[in-house]
């Protein structure tokens, strides 16, 4: 899979980590935010940019990390279309995937630490959605979303 990766300032040690990881797990990484360095970077324009490569197709799932994941979970949850998932646990990761068809996993990397975060990481990456009930409710909130953009589309 091709895996958007991207931090702020905060979390950028923990966005290097993974993204080894990650790319020693087999997927291809492409990388948003922070570069190199820790520079100061603000996370809600990292969140966006994953987020809307995941609706153009040119990432299949992202991977986003700040201080507490919170942020981006937010930031990202605000480009229509995309379902971001908080999670600090490996049960929540797999659900993230097979109940709500997330495509940008978020973690805080003051909240977690690394080796807990891989594992997470893994887990969310092994998952992939069920359909069946989750489907539905996934569909329903699709179906709000168009709702509410009808409303402020001119």
């Amino acid at each position: 899979m091709k895996i958007g990766i991207g931090a702020d300032h905060n979390a950028f040690e923990m966005k290097k980590s993974l993204s080894d990881y990650i790319q020693k797990l087999g997927h291809e990484v492409v990388d948003y935010g922070c570069g190199d360095s820790c520079t100061e970077v603000d996370y809600p324009k990292v969140a966006f940019e994953v987020a809307e490569d995941i609706n153009k197709n040119a990432i299949e799932r992202g991977i986003l990390v700040c201080g507490t994941g919170i942020g981006v979970a937010i930031a990202a949850g605000k480009v229509p279309g995309i379902r971001a998932a908080l999670c600090h646990d490996t049960y929540s990761a797999e659900r993230a995937q097979k109940s709500n068809n997330a495509q940008i996993l978020t973690m805080g990397a003051k909240v977690i630490g690394i080796e807990l975060a891989k594992q997470v990481v893994k887990v969310y990456l092994e998952s992939s959605f069920d359909g069946g009930n989750s489907a539905r409710k996934v569909q329903q909130i699709n179906n709000k979303e168009q709702e509410f953009l009808k409303h402020i589309q001119v």
